[in-house]
């Protein structure tokens, strides 16, 4: 564990981490935005409007244009803590349900799933866990370093956009992937932006998909970025699908366990269990937490926005079959020869 750390009031902060992020923010880091510094940077950048947002090319990824400096500043800045876990997905792909699973695992002995107060009863996922995108892009960045430590942190950057202590062969911090078919993250795409765009047509997101120029697309050089690395360093980076979580919840809550450095001993099946349905679909939809509400800094949206359906195969109700089989197509081609694939 790292030592306690001070916040702006010089109050140290001696909790044991992980704990909700929401609940250490406590105001006293002032706000400050890095866009005017890399404005120019920025407004040099290709450009791309995709539904709400307004995209920029930046080091071969379409990335929501207020995160641009942000991310420059993470690349520049971010200092990681050696026990540190970053949380890593491409949008709607299993990114609330990951974070949900790994603090339920992490906190599990300060906040044991089963009790009636666990903070994942109480407060959104995206609340426990920050996203490191609008830290940054926020100038929130000093907030950080109110987590004690082992904090947990979510991205949506691929592999290659991280920080170089982060990526390096010298790190030590872990980085946890969740992929999914990307026919059925075009579909949660579609309706995630829905909420902000009703009339937006599903045939424009899936062009978008299809030709890579979707946030933080394209997504099979997302996706690649993560395999390589968790191919070439299995300790330091875990790949996993979320229909692998599906179909076998508590064996890859086992799996995430150990990798975080936590793993559950042998008399805590039961933990193993609470955890999964602490973080079951259906028990965080019920929630009241999760039905009010917007997450959020730069788009807030609906909390209820991040729980539609948790299914695998979705995709067949909105897709024609020579829709899915150019998307498969095209996914095929892009990873032909790496090892991996999606059907």
């Amino acid at each position: 564990m790292a030592p306690a750390t001070t916040n702006n009031n010089n109050k140290p902060v001696t909790k044991s981490g992980p704990v909700p992020f929401k609940e250490v923010d406590d105001g006293s880091v002032p706000d400050h935005t890095p866009k005017e510094e890399f404005g120019e940077l920025v407004a040099a950048l290709p450009r791309k409007q995709q539904s709400i947002l307004e995209l920029r090319l930046y080091q071969g990824f379409w990335l929501p244009e207020h995160w641009v400096p942000g991310t420059i500043v993470f690349q520049r800045r971010f200092a990681p803590r050696p026990d540190d876990v970053i949380l890593a997905s491409y949008p709607k792909c299993g990114t609330t349900w990951l974070k949900a699973l790994a603090f339920a695992v992490m906190a599990r002995d300060a906040h044991p799933p089963a009790h009636p107060d666990h903070p994942l009863r109480r407060l959104n996922p995206h609340d426990c866990i920050p996203f490191i995108d609008e830290i940054f892009a926020g100038g929130e960045d000093a907030k950080l370093d109110l987590l004690p430590s082992p904090r947990l942190m979510n991205t949506h950057l691929p592999f290659t956009l991280l920080p170089d202590p982060v990526t390096n062969n010298g790190g030590t911090c872990r980085v946890v992937y969740v992929c999914r078919d990307p026919k059925d993250m075009a579909v949660s795409l579609w309706h995630f932006l829905r909420r902000r765009h009703p009339d937006l047509p599903f045939a424009d997101t899936f062009e978008s998909v299809c030709d890579g120029t979707v946030p933080v697309g394209p997504v099979w050089d997302h996706v690649l970025s993560y395999w390589r690395a968790s191919q070439a360093n299995q300790d330091r980076v875990l790949f996993l699908k979320y229909e692998d979580l599906l179909r076998d919840p508590a064996g890859n809550v086992r799996w995430l366990a150990a990798f975080m450095g936590r793993p559950f001993l042998a008399d805590e099946e039961a933990a193993v269990q609470d955890v999964v349905e602490l973080c079951s679909f259906e028990k965080m939809k019920g929630l009241e937490v999760n039905k009010a509400g917007t997450s959020g800094a730069y788009k807030a949206m609906p909390r209820d926005a991040f729980f539609r359906k948790g299914v695998a195969g979705d995709w067949a109700n909105h897709m024609s079959p020579e829709m899915a089989a150019r998307l498969d197509g095209v996914v095929r081609e892009k990873l032909q020869g790496t090892g991996l694939a999606f059907s």
